[in-house]
């Protein structure tokens, strides 16, 4: 039936205000309407959290919290540890059901007794979605039978705007275990600790890598872990599980992320989590750790007695133990590493001038294999003609300065690419960076001795160590010229947002 306008009294209005009223409301409610079919929550900022319920309580660990805590804590009374120097940087853990795994977890959480971290960026592998890049669950905390662990929303925001392409994929994190089965070692031995929860879909090593650069971005210089959840081989034979997990021990104790991922590609070793840990252990190494201690390591074989088909687990932990030895000068090349540093931009040059993208590297003395950053510079005619270089040591320093001429012949964008009549009058010079170091009191700048990296927001410039050399520098007009490189103004360096890193580098 219809509502008439004469119906609709409001004792405390005149009439005339009553149509008013009338139409005020209508119009009102074909708004809410139109917000509820358009898919538009009403209230966002009021939007109660969505909390990921535990889907393996009772199965996976204890339902009941006082046998959980209880399981737990008995399980960190039995792990013994050798002396741990150093702040852990990223731990390694497995994610199998608390009977098999547990004893093996505790270990590498128990180094956090006696630690303080705000936030855990976990980072787990995806057993039952199947979907592209990473996903993060930003929709609420989540529970577990110990309580909620709440999200770190601000450090979420910032990662959801460092790298657009990490987004919240539901179905990720609906029945996903390897990520929950962390949470309750965690709220033991961190009773405040908010969560990053990651799940990765696919583990490419480019993917593996661009994850990296992002998490070290956001740990750096403040209180967060980072975690990579994973078991190694599955149903094998104890003795055959036993050498494909020793091989990826002997990786990780190195750290040697491209000799694990080439082994895990070409099926020479195994683990579930592999993107996770190779993502883990790049960006423990970008954040300075120089050091990956296997804390313990077995296979349920060991557990239960059964050794017909076993999974491995391991523990780990990286650490920044030599940090005194990483912020200097970096340690002398021979003339001999460094003229076949020099070989290597060239010929990578030339390939890529004559259309080809890659150049197979000779044999590599040991000191060529280490990760490390690297800038080339072209120079015709004394003339600058390209230079580009990567911050962060992600690949062995040959690869680097090999990526990185063919990038500053190719594409600087203040250059046409190099062509191929100009090569025999290029120079070539390298320069080879240390670990970038923060600063917050700019007398510390030493000019000529150290280079100046910028960065505020999405914003970054950065200048090496010889500019200011070039130019007459002093170190006031050096930060100033950072500023400008970065796109920012020449004052910006006195800002607090924005964050000032030297390094130093080893020209030739």
């Amino acid at each position: 039936m219809p509502v008439s306008i004469s119906a609709i009294r409001h004792p405390c209005l005149p009439d005339r205000w009553r149509l008013f009223v009338f139409v005020l409301k209508a119009l009102l409610w074909a708004s809410v309407m139109f917000s509820l079919l358009a898919g538009a929550p009403l209230q966002a900022a009021d939007a109660p959290e969505r909390i990921r319920e535990s889907v393996i309580a009772g199965s996976w660990y204890p339902a009941d919290p006082v046998i959980l805590r209880g399981k737990i804590e008995g399980f960190l009374r039995q792990a013994v540890l050798e002396p741990f120097d150093g702040k852990p940087v990223a731990l390694i853990a497995p994610h199998a059901g608390y009977q098999y795994s547990g004893q093996v977890a505790a270990h590498a959480y128990r180094l956090l007794q006696s630690q303080k971290f705000k936030t855990v960026i976990v980072v787990a592998p995806s057993h039952y979605a199947r979907f592209r890049g990473v996903s993060v669950y930003d929709q609420g905390g989540y529970r577990t039978p110990l309580g909620t662990v709440p999200l770190d929303r601000e450090l979420i925001a910032e990662l959801k705007r460092k790298d657009p392409s990490i987004r919240y994929v539901a179905e990720a994190h609906q029945k996903e275990h390897a990520l929950e089965i962390q949470l309750p070692f965690l709220q033991v031995v961190l009773p405040n600790f908010k969560l990053v929860p990651l799940i990765m879909g696919d583990q490419d090593l480019s993917v593996c890598r661009k994850l990296a650069e992002t998490l070290a971005d956001l740990a750096r210089n403040k209180p967060v872990l980072m975690a990579a959840s994973t078991d190694l081989s599955h149903f094998h034979s104890y003795a055959e599980a036993q050498k494909l997990d020793n091989r990826v021990a002997d990786h990780v104790r190195r750290m040697d992320v491209e000799g694990l991922a080439s082994d895990l590609a070409g099926g020479r070793c195994e683990a579930c989590g592999g993107g996770p840990l190779l993502a883990v252990l790049t960006a423990a190494r970008l954040l300075g750790a120089d050091q990956c201690e296997v804390l313990k390591a077995l296979n349920s074989g060991d557990v239960t007695g059964d050794r017909s088909r076993v999974v491995g687990y391991m523990a780990a932990a990286c650490r920044q133990q030599g940090a005194k030895t990483r912020t200097g000068i970096p340690p002398s090349l021979t003339s001999k590493e460094k003229n076949l540093l020099h070989q290597i931009a060239r010929q990578s040059v030339e390939a890529v001038s004559n259309g080809l993208n890659n150049v197979t590297l000779p044999q590599l003395p040991p000191r060529l294999q280490e990760p490390a950053g690297a800038f080339v510079t072209l120079r015709k005619h004394k003339q600058l003609r390209g230079c580009i270089g990567h911050i962060s040591g992600i690949y062995p320093l040959a690869e680097t300065v090999a990526r990185m001429a063919q990038a500053a012949a190719r594409e600087d964008p203040r250059f046409p690419p190099v062509r191929k009549e100009e090569l025999p009058e290029l120079e070539f010079e390298i320069s080879v960076l240390s670990p970038l170091q923060s600063v917050s009191d700019i007398d510390s700048i030493q000019v000529g001795v150290h280079g100046i990296y910028m960065k505020q927001g999405a914003r970054s410039g950065l200048l090496l160590p010889q500019v200011p050399g070039e130019y007459g520098w002093d170190r006031i007009t050096f930060l100033e010229q950072t500023c400008r490189k970065a796109n920012l103004d020449k004052d910006a360096w006195k800002d607090p947002q924005t964050h000032i890193f030297i390094f130093s580098a080893e020209v030739f």
